[in-house]
């Protein structure tokens, strides 16, 4: 029997599903999986800095040009929960490598793209790719390592890798632009692709198949729901939220979800298992995992113009100037196995939420004169190392005590939660930008910074939601041997 944390302290028991892997393999196991989600989460942030080549090389229009970014996250986010539960029924290694070869081979093709179509139909093969990979990394991670420590240890480092990610694309994508092209972006990510597929085929632990069968009206109405939803906040950032387009695909959205979870509520193998929110800590730990992507993402986007277009620096220059949020989220990567089992999650969510909260509202004293020092730099202390201690926790506090069979369910959900809230986030405050920089007036350069100073204060909010669901966290025992 395999021992793993619950919600109490106490500990629960699964049937062992593959043998433990030690030493080298271990190591070699847990090195392919980040690798894998380092490439999936580099992929969302990585051809933000790209974007004006890519214009220039393809003729995308202006309204066109966002697709690059749109057409990865559509497909990933609208189909984790599928994968995840897919591979829960037909075999997470099976997925895993699926998954890992089409991202591969569309990230080849997408460096070659001789048109704006080819491009977009790459990057739509990409998330397609990431959405089978993503959910199955994370259920490789729990059911392989099952000690809890190892199991905290692991999650944290994943987790860490996941926040970290976002801020380390902008770093490698500048680079590349810079040295290289745009289309190195996409290249880069082939010879790590090759090492993850020949080394999971070699030493991922194969685990048997349940003896189920897929939901296929959870599956459809999952699916559909939740790209509707992704579509709507999409057009919501560039129509507005008036925009016909936009309140259609929020309206089918939402009815598309309320039809899921009443299907979900009576399947006898549901796709996503609505018991999985009956724990508390794992429900806040959700609730934390949507929340703060809708805040933190604001980070990224807003201070990448900000960087650009007001302190006019290089593509090269803006990446490293996101160097100490990716150091501090990284630093969490260490720190967290030691102290969630010490301190439990409710004082760790706390602290990294209130940095957060800190670090966004002192983005809001930006003006057109500011400059790196000290007011950026401070900032990007305060929310890296928020993130890094606010959202590290979440993956072990949601994988920490999930059954075997559902682990792929329990990862889809939580990613799925992630994508749709940085999503939803970064519609509603470019839509906010957008009016604030109407209203600004003055100088261009003027009307951006009031507008981006404008929605650091709606994302404060939203951490400030995120700093209250985290007053719900029940502590957890320490963890034994």
């Amino acid at each position: 029997m395999s021992t793993t944390l619950s919600s109490n302290g106490a500990a629960s028991g699964s049937q062992v599903v593959v043998p433990e892997n030690r030493g080298s393999r271990s190591g070699i196991v847990l090195a392919v999986l980040l690798t894998c989600q380092l490439m999936i989460v580099l992929d969302i942030t990585v051809m933000n800095v790209a974007l004006p080549r890519i214009q220039a090389d393809l003729d995308f229009s202006p309204t066109s040009l966002s697709w690059v970014m749109n057409a990865y996250t559509l497909a990933f986010g609208g189909l984790l929960l599928l994968g995840g539960r897919a591979g829960d029924l037909f075999g997470r290694r099976t997925l895993f490598l699926a998954g890992a070869t089409l991202f591969t081979l569309a990230s080849l093709a997408g460096g070659f793209a001789p048109s704006a179509a080819w491009l977009l139909i790459a990057r739509v093969a990409q998330g397609v790719g990431a959405a089978m990979a993503a959910p199955n990394t994370l259920a490789l991670l729990t059911t392989t390592f099952r000690e809890p420590k190892a199991r905290i240890r692991v999650l944290a480092l994943f987790s860490g890798m996941s926040s970290a990610g976002f801020a380390i694309g902008l770093i490698v994508g500048g680079l590349l632009t810079e040295w290289l092209s745009w289309r190195s972006v996409l290249f880069i990510n082939v010879p790590f692709g090759l090492a993850v597929m020949v080394l999971a085929l070699r030493y991922l632990p194969r685990v048997d198949r349940q003896q189920a069968h897929l939901d296929l009206p959870g599956a459809i109405t999952a699916t559909t729901g939740v790209t509707a939803l992704v579509y709507g906040f999409i057009s919501a950032a560039s129509h507005g939220w008036g925009n016909a387009t936009t309140d259609i695909s929020l309206a089918v959205g939402a009815i598309l979800i309320a039809a899921f979870l009443l299907i979900e509520s009576r399947a006898a193998q549901p796709l996503l298992p609505l018991r999985l929110f009956a724990d508390r800590n794992r429900a806040a730990a959700y609730a934390s995992m949507f929340l703060a992507p809708m805040a933190g993402m604001s980070m990224f986007f807003f201070l990448t113009q900000f960087l650009q277009d007001v302190l006019g620096l290089s593509s090269l220059a803006t990446g490293f100037a996101f160097l100490p949020t990716a150091v501090l989220m990284f630093a969490m990567i260490r720190t967290i196995p030691r102290l969630l089992p010490r301190f439990g999650p409710k004082p760790l969510a706390m602290t990294g939420s209130a940095s957060m909260v800190a670090g966004l509202a002192l983005l809001t004293q930006l003006t057109a004169d500011s400059g790196y020092f000290p007011l950026l730099f401070v900032a990007m202390i305060l929310l890296g190392f928020g993130l890094g201690l606010a959202v590290s926790p979440l993956n072990v506090i949601i994988m920490s005590n999930v059954e075997p069979h559902e682990a792929g369910a329990a990862g889809g959900a939580l990613q799925t939660l992630q994508q749709t809230g940085a999503a939803l986030g970064l519609a509603i405050l470019v839509t906010i930008f957008g009016t604030a920089s109407r209203a600004a007036g003055g100088t261009a350069q003027h009307a951006l910074v009031g507008g981006m100073t404008t929605a650091f204060a709606a994302a404060a909010a939203i951490a400030t939601l995120t700093f209250v669901v985290a007053l719900t966290f029940r502590n957890l025992q320490p963890v034994t041997r």
